[in-house]
């Protein structure tokens, strides 16, 4: 008797990665390289043309080659693109960094380039989006687009430093908070530090 067909193989769990102008270039870039250690997520990448200069400046990176860590680019143009339309499946989003235009685009749903069109479409999804919002200090519009944003369903995650994960270096810094945001989009193959209450038991050393 011939044995029983293989079970079909799970869908990827496709993910929408987009780099927009703020500072910070290397959140995107972080997120990229863990995702792609990730082998059941397909990342989906837009890098606007002002994230363009902002990775030339900050990281030295042609946008080629950080695009090659990509499945799947597309134009911020293209306002036809598969991640456009909430028919197709993506579990969600990660704008890392996210400017404040792109934040004001999100909340007011002004889908003018295809970062703001693809988050407005989780939103409308019920789908996870979150913002690594780069700007400081805020004044009072900022805040309300925040809240606007949030009101609508987005994470805002501003790339605060975690000083108690003992960072050793810049690096460190950054993959923290890309780990962290990751978490919450359940995605991400490296290990995150998570508090155990000061009242666990200490753990059994392994024999």
């Amino acid at each position: 008797m011939p044995p029983p067909p293989a079970p079909p193989a799970a869908p990827p769990r496709r993910l929408v990665v987009a780099i927009t102008g703020a500072s910070g270039a290397a959140y995107g870039l972080t997120a990229l390289r863990l995702l792609r250690e990730d082998p059941g997520v397909e990342t989906h990448l837009v890098v606007t043309r002002g994230a363009r200069a902002t990775i030339r400046e900050e990281l030295g990176t042609p946008v080629p080659g950080l695009a090659a860590l990509a499945d799947v680019v597309h134009s911020e143009g293209n306002l036809g693109a598969s991640i456009a339309s909430g028919s197709f499946r993506a579990h969600g989003m990660l704008v890392a960094p996210c400017s404040v235009k792109t934040l004001s685009g999100i909340a007011t749903s002004c889908a003018d380039n295809l970062v703001v069109r693809a988050a407005d479409v989780m939103l409308k999804e019920r789908r996870r989006l979150v913002l690594l919002l780069r700007e400081t200090p805020l004044h009072l519009g900022h805040l309300r687009l925040m809240t606007a944003a949030t009101e609508a369903g987005a994470v805002v995650m501003p790339p605060v430093p975690a000083f108690y994960a003992h960072p050793k270096s810049l690096d460190d810094m950054v993959e923290f908070t890309v780990v962290r945001a990751l978490d919450l989009l359940d995605a991400g193959t490296a290990p995150i530090p998570r508090w155990r209450g000061n009242d666990a038991p200490p753990r059994t050393p392994h024999p």
